[in-house]
């Protein structure tokens, strides 16, 4: 077995397909057991006061859940990883930590929208102010700071419309101000962008999408540099937030196979919208790797890959009924891609997305936007079936 001070040379496949457990520990075997445990038994009362063993509570940590943490940990470059119950808990729980009444909280407008709905709700509730700030903002973060400002969170891309924004520049200015910079980075995973090296301290994805990549599971990670990861823990601890084996089994599985099906979902979706920019009733194709993008130089500077997931707008024609109408004749038009949320699996999904609750990076003025996650199957083929919904939209006058 290769020492561990080695594994630091390793690429990202080797890491992906050994890190996280090693086969002898489980006599040979090359997937840890599945743990289901609540009680550890201490062998005395000593022990048990002390709580001085590896384990001693399942919320705590098992085998298996120490398993996926770990291997999380060598890729973010960590210093600890939790593991909650789902993507929109890995955004909460990070924000609870670090937020109590009268603290203010940045949030970018482009935001994932069930973690806006938990800052105009719950956190409001709990006297936490919340600003909302353009995603292009860069540097200029800095008017919006206030001396209550404890943290800034980043989504990047945002959601739906897939803004690039200036993690370095943001996170220089948030540290200036002794503020905490927490990113959700589920769309490029820390193979294609290891926010902790950028300058974030706290690093948020959604384990449901591409680590588990089969449409299964329930999961969030949620990383910690050194300095935060003590507060983070505890407030894991405090919260009684643990993931369970059985889906985090899945999820250490399904890091086996992520950079290769990482390759594949950003060659086929790379492909597929560069051909989209030419087709009739497509007003405009979302995607940061294309370079019309206007977030294209961001992304090429920071970001060594893509994934699976963009947008594009589609020509609405006229009224808001009218977009309603051609958005509804798409969708349902398509054959392959299935019409569900959530994204990150083997399969190719659509869903008309919904802008109206952003105040600053508003919805595009030409139509609805449409996001497109391109899945395993034949790009020639998904091509074929967004032809066959583009025809239904176009029909529509």
């Amino acid at each position: 077995m290769t020492e561990k001070s080695d594994r630091s040379k390793w690429g990202t496949n080797t890491r992906l397909t050994h890190t996280g457990n090693d086969p002898k520990d489980y006599f040979g075997f090359v997937n840890p057991p599945v743990i289901h445990a609540s009680t550890v038994l201490f062998p005395d009362s000593a022990t048990m006061e002390t709580n001085n063993q590896k384990y001693t509570y399942a919320t705590h940590g098992t085998p298996t859940t120490n398993a996926l943490a770990t291997a999380v940990n060598a890729l973010e470059g960590s210093a600890g990883t939790i593991i909650v119950s789902s993507g929109l808990a890995a955004v909460t729980v990070p924000l609870l930590a670090y937020l109590k009444a009268g603290d203010h909280l940045l949030m970018v407008d482009s935001v994932y929208f069930p973690t806006r709905r938990f800052c105009d709700t719950m956190l409001l509730d709990l006297g936490i102010e919340v600003t909302y700030y353009d995603p292009l903002i860069g540097a200029g973060i800095e008017a919006l700071i206030k001396a209550n400002t404890k943290v800034v969170f980043t989504e990047s891309p945002g959601s739906n419309t897939l803004e690039i924004q200036d993690i370095p520049a943001i996170s220089d200015i948030a540290h200036k101000h002794e503020a905490i910079v927490m990113m959700d980075n589920t769309w490029a995973t820390p193979i294609y962008f290891k926010p902790l090296e950028f300058g974030v301290d706290i690093s948020i994805q959604a384990a449901t999408k591409y680590p588990g990549g089969h449409a299964d599971v329930l999961l969030g990670l949620v990383s910690a540099n050194k300095k935060n990861w003590p507060r983070l823990l505890q407030a894991k601890t405090n919260l009684g937030m643990c993931g369970n084996p059985d889906e985090s089994y899945q999820v250490l599985r399904g890091l086996r196979t992520m950079g290769v099906r990482l390759a594949q979902h950003q060659s086929s979706a790379l492909e597929i919208a560069k051909k989209m920019q030419g087709m009739k009733g497509v007003v405009d194709v979302l995607h940061p790797a294309l370079p019309t993008f206007p977030g294209h130089d961001l992304w090429q500077r920071d970001f060594k890959g893509s994934s699976g997931l963009f947008s594009f707008v589609l020509d609405g024609g006229g009224s808001r009924d009218l977009w309603r109408a051609k958005a509804h004749a798409f969708l349902d038009a398509l054959q392959i891609f299935g019409l569900g949320y959530s994204w990150g699996g083997y399969e190719s999904l659509a869903v008309k997305v919904s802008l109206s609750d952003r105040t600053i990076a508003t919805e595009p003025g030409e139509g609805p936007v449409i996001r497109l996650h391109i899945g395993l199957e034949d790009p020639a083929d998904l091509l074929a079936d967004i032809e066959r919904g583009l025809a239904a939209a176009n029909s529509i006058a």
